[in-house]
């Protein structure tokens, strides 16, 4: 029931009418007995600022950041955590002295995902697909959890160069290496951890791939694809079909969800909780 008791949360991005975030977090609430309503707030580019002090004033819990306002939001913010600085990029804002103090629930809940499929990134050789945002603050990841080595693959060499000096820089290790795309060829003999962090294969160009030569899904022991939908992309399909296990990224959605749910309310989700608001997810996720 709302009433005057009930605290705020939500979502601002452009779109978001599309967002799952809103099953995620009153699910939550409902399941923890919390009185808390999450709702999506459309906000065009230059209204963030106004935003975010318009929902501070309105004694809003906290907020989700979405595209394209991630990295924009962070000017609004009264402090940054020390990994959303690194990225570059804020997910979730918390209500914090005189204004919000700004996350990255991305990467932490990438992580969680990954021990949730008994992924282990310790000593991993790792390939990135792309070197947008998403992959960007993937490398940051590997780089804090003591991969090997990545390899940054991307159209523009120059922009995997540009990410991967800026990850090692601020890492304080050489482990990422960039790379082409078109020079997938080069990889050094060896099984990897290949993660798909571009929006190739989203629905609904759900047969378009980043890499179509077999020989690079033989070298592929878990490819792990951030997309969730189609659940099963072609880089999944590539995966299975070369002896390798694939994984989509719902979970990620999930436990980014759920650790920015944490912040907000100063609890630890149960894991069987966690799992039963995936099961929601997956189910709206399918239509």
């Amino acid at each position: 029931m709302i009433d005057g008791h009930t605290r705020t949360c939500g979502l601002i991005g452009n779109p978001v009418e599309h967002t799952l975030s809103p099953l995620i977090h009153n699910t939550l609430a409902e399941l923890l007995s919390h009185p808390l309503v999450y709702v999506p707030f459309h906000v065009e580019d230059e209204n963030v600022h106004k935003a975010v002090e318009g929902a501070y004033a309105l004694n809003v819990l906290g907020l989700n950041v979405t595209v394209p306002h991630k990295s924009r939001v962070m000017k609004s913010l009264v402090q940054v955590d020390e990994l959303a600085e690194k990225i570059g990029a804020v997910n979730t804002l918390v209500r914090f002295g005189n204004g919000f103090k700004g996350y990255n629930t991305d990467m932490p809940g990438l992580y969680r995902a990954f021990l949730s499929e008994g992924i282990m990134l310790d000593g991993q050789e790792v390939v990135i697909l792309g070197a947008g945002g998403a992959a960007r603050a993937v490398a940051f990841l590997c780089a804090s959890k003591n991969v090997k080595k990545v390899y940054l693959m991307n159209r523009s060499a120059d922009k995997a160069a540009e990410v991967a000096k800026e990850v090692n820089s601020k890492s304080g290790r050489e482990c990422v290496c960039p790379m082409a795309l078109s020079d997938h060829g080069k990889l050094p003999e060896g099984r990897f951890l290949a993660i798909q962090a571009t929006s190739v294969g989203l629905y609904p160009n759900v047969d378009e791939v980043v890499i179509d030569d077999e020989d690079f899904y033989r070298k592929i022991h878990t490819g792990y694809d951030l997309i969730y939908k189609p659940r099963d992309t072609r880089f999944m399909q590539l995966v299975k079909s070369h002896g390798g296990r694939a994984c989509h990224g719902l979970k990620m959605l999930l436990y980014q969800g759920v650790i920015a749910y944490e912040l907000w309310n100063g609890v630890s989700v149960p894991e069987e909780i966690a799992m039963q608001v995936y099961g929601l997810l997956d189910e709206a996720a399918e239509r």
